[in-house]
């Protein structure tokens, strides 16, 4: 048996992780490992490399990822020159299997979000044997309880929640950060409760301006002379849209966000008469070594994979269900984001203890 592991997407803490887990038990079982350069570009332009114990000898606390990645080589719609252009995008899906079977590959590991969990998906339903496994910050997969990374960037993000509190309150004054979260207001949303935000604007609730200064005015008036804004890139205004920066041909989600916290802080100075600083943690979120869960959940989803392929249970993808590794359809894991739910027990505590999402109607 040969088994083929690469990473898509954007990066996260945790990647290194799942790739020792699924190199170590697929190694332990007499199996060979092939690691595939930059995501699905390796699998489209034959770029490889063995991995062998002594390849993945300590990089569990290593952030990143060894193999390298990339959210704009879709095998589907390839645009990578000089095989494929944003102009012209083709669909080299057959030449992926072709340099898969060539290197006498058996089955391949998917690690990644959404988006690579699509193609990992079509490569299924074309007949290439595959297995998942799930990678996100923004932890808005629905299949799984949780995704690896999440954890990681949500104690970077509450962090920096923590430390502007000091400096709001020394010169009166509102610290707005902005955390990743384009279509699920999770991190923004933890970070905000476990950090003592004060108000926290994510996707799934748009907010009022005139809410969001009412609410900065009544803390003033109860002599709370700071407030400590959570905001999430994708938040929007009601009737409006998300705050894009440009597009970003050829990359599965093609616009790249941010620039919310400064509207947000703009509105809050001329509506509310208080000065704002605002800080965007962006990429921070993405960087550094993985939290001791990540590392634990990332290495059993590795082994997962294994298991998933040594069972020739193809399709599936690794989850982790009620603290225990299971696994559940590539079809299901795809079928819908993971969002923030009304009736959430995080929206449920953060409204308990009086934060507000910038939209009056959110009572409850």
């Amino acid at each position: 048996m040969k088994i083929g592991i690469l990473t898509g997407g954007g990066d996260c803490p945790g990647l290194n992780a799942v790739v020792r887990g699924a190199t170590k038990a697929a190694l332990r079982k007499g199996w060979e490992v092939i690691g595939f350069k930059d995501g699905f570009k390796g699998a489209v332009e034959g770029l490889s490399r063995p991995l062998t114990d002594r390849d993945v000898s300590g990089i569990i606390i290593r952030g990143g990822t060894i193999l390298g990645t990339s959210n704009a080589a879709n095998p589907f719609a390839y645009t990578i020159p000089p095989l494929g252009s944003v102009e012209k995008p083709k669909d080299l899906s057959g030449q992926a299997v072709k340099n898969l079977k060539k290197l006498g590959v058996n089955a391949l590991v998917a690690i990644g979000g959404d988006g690579t969990l699509n193609i990992a998906y079509k490569f299924h339903k074309k007949g290439f044997p595959v297995v998942g496994v799930p990678k996100t910050i923004d932890n808005d997969l629905s299949a799984t309880d949780v995704t690896f990374g999440f954890d990681s960037a949500l104690t970077v993000a509450t962090e920096a929640v923590d430390r502007v509190h000091t400096t709001a309150e020394s010169h009166h004054r509102v610290m707005v950060v902005e955390t990743m979260g384009r279509y699920a207001g999770w991190i923004a949303l933890r970070a905000g409760i476990a950090g003592g935000g004060d108000i926290i604007l994510i996707p799934e609730i748009p907010y009022r301006a005139q809410d969001i200064a009412r609410a900065v005015a009544d803390r003033r008036k109860r002599g709370k002379n700071f407030s400590i804004v959570v905001v999430a890139e994708g938040a929007r205004p009601e009737k409006g849209e998300m705050t894009v920066t440009k597009p970003a041909p050829g990359s599965t989600d093609p616009i790249r966000l941010g620039g919310v916290s400064y509207k947000i802080a703009d509105l809050i100075e001329k509506q509310a008469g208080v000065e704002c600083r605002v800080v965007v943690l962006g990429h921070v979120q993405r960087g550094g070594e993985p939290t001791p869960f990540d590392r634990w959940l990332a290495t059993g989803f590795g082994v997962k994979a294994a298991e998933l392929i040594e069972k020739k249970q193809f399709g599936r993808m690794a989850a982790l269900k009620y603290y225990s590794c299971r696994s559940v359809t590539l079809a299901a894991a795809v079928s819908e984001l993971r969002r923030v739910g009304k009736g959430c027990q995080e929206l449920r505590t953060a409204l308990g203890v009086g934060t507000s999402f910038g939209n009056s109607k959110i009572i409850s």
